[in-house]
């Protein structure tokens, strides 16, 4: 979100970010970066009031839960606004993936037409244009779902490319000790994959490597995870880290064996920021390398991945050779000059052909005549019941 809010700047749009969250004590100071920062609420008429005075010119919605509630309102108050749908990872793959795991299945299309798929897709149908942070998912909102490309825009993590000066000051093979992993805890798969390095990874590789340890770190590190703590096991659990960079600096490997999921996951983004090789799954690699070898290893057995993980740890010249294959990742696939031009000329393309881009889509018509009222009469509905406290 930061990243699409720096763009927009950069790009000289005057941007306001709304929002009904109360800010937290690790909450962006958005306002630094020149961003008008406006406290909203949920079921109210003053959001109507609020957007039909500022009449912006786009609106982008963060993910799809967001869009049902303050949809209807946008098209209604500002019926010319280019909508945008920021749907950060597909949550109906997250959760069929999900379940697939539980049941002990292979992913099928009865998982993947799952309830928050109707929901998700019926948002992207109702949007001008949504962005999908993986190309694979792209891919399977067309195939799977039907969802007409136009209405889809490939836009993944936009990174600065790390010059020569900056690898230079990457901490070396000898200065880092011990195996990590990062996430926060109140994503269901960061809590999944601890679990997984706790009982089944980390028993057998520190076997391997006696004397080395295994750091946690993460948000949200609730007493569940704070009791995985094993000092006499060398399995450390921190916390919060202040900097996901500066403590990825420290440790030769980043280990993540995720199970399911969705989108791309920035941890890996932040591991090849700082020369962390990694070691994870293809649904944790999924879509981030293309054709490009991984900074690291992709193991989905774990006993595969253990034996790895042991012989990565103690081999430099490999290590070497994997931090190699991350950089080239970070500054081949997610460079941001590679992307903002694109998408830049897409949205004017947009703005100056909304109508006919909206006829195209009848499909979001009918959505949006039907599930706007639905949408709109039980927030009506609930602000009336407000009311009578």
């Amino acid at each position: 979100m930061v990243q699409l809010l720096n763009m927009f700047l950069e790009e000289q749009y005057t941007v306001v970010f709304a929002s009904a969250a109360a800010k937290g004590e690790f909450s962006a100071d958005l306002t630094s970066l020149g961003v008008n920062e406006v406290p909203i609420k949920l079921n109210v008429d003053s959001f109507n009031v609020f957007v039909r005075s500022l009449q912006p010119e786009m609106v982008m919605f963060d993910r799809y839960m967001i869009e049902e509630q303050y949809g209807w309102r946008v098209r209604q108050e500002c019926p010319t606004a280019l909508t945008l749908l920021d749907t950060e990872d597909l949550h109906c793959l997250r959760a069929a993936r999900q379940a697939a795991i539980k049941n002990h299945t292979e992913l099928s299309q009865l998982d993947l037409f799952n309830d928050i798929a109707k929901r998700e897709i019926a948002a992207i149908l109702r949007s001008d244009l949504s962005l999908i942070i993986s190309q694979a998912e792209v891919e399977l909102l067309v195939q799977e779902y039907g969802v007409n490309r136009d209405l889809l825009y490939f836009l993944p993590f936009l990174e600065t490319p790390l010059t020569p000066a900056a690898v230079d000051s990457w901490q070396p093979y000898d200065a880092r000790e011990g195996f990590m992993f990062i996430g926060n805890y109140l994503h269901e798969p960061n809590w999944n994959t601890l679990q997984t390095l706790k009982t089944t990874i980390w028993p057998l590789l520190r076997k391997r490597l006696p004397g080395v340890k295994m750091h946690i770190y993460g948000a949200y590190a609730s007493a569940k995870v704070s009791q995985l703590q094993n000092v006499a096991e060398h399995f450390l659990v921190h916390g919060r880290a202040d900097s996901a960079t500066e403590v990825m600096s420290k440790h030769r490997l980043l280990l993540a064996p995720i199970k399911f999921g969705a989108g791309l996951k920035g941890k890996f983004i932040d591991a090849m920021q700082t020369g962390t090789p990694s070691i994870t799954t293809n649904i944790g690699a999924e879509a981030m390398n293309d054709n490009l070898l991984w900074g690291g290893a992709i193991c989905d057995d774990l006993t595969e991945f253990v034996s790895t993980a042991a012989r990565l740890y103690a081999d430099c010249g490999k290590w070497l050779q994997a931090q190699q294959n991350g950089l080239r990742i970070l500054n081949e696939k997610y460079d941001k000059g590679l992307f903002i031009p694109g998408f830049m000329q897409r949205l004017q393309y947009l703005k100056g052909n909304l109508s006919q881009h909206r006829r195209k889509n009848f499909m979001g018509q009918i959505l949006q005549h039907h599930s706007l009222n639905s949408n709109k009469y039980m927030s009506l509905w609930i602000s009336e019941k407000n009311k009578l406290k």
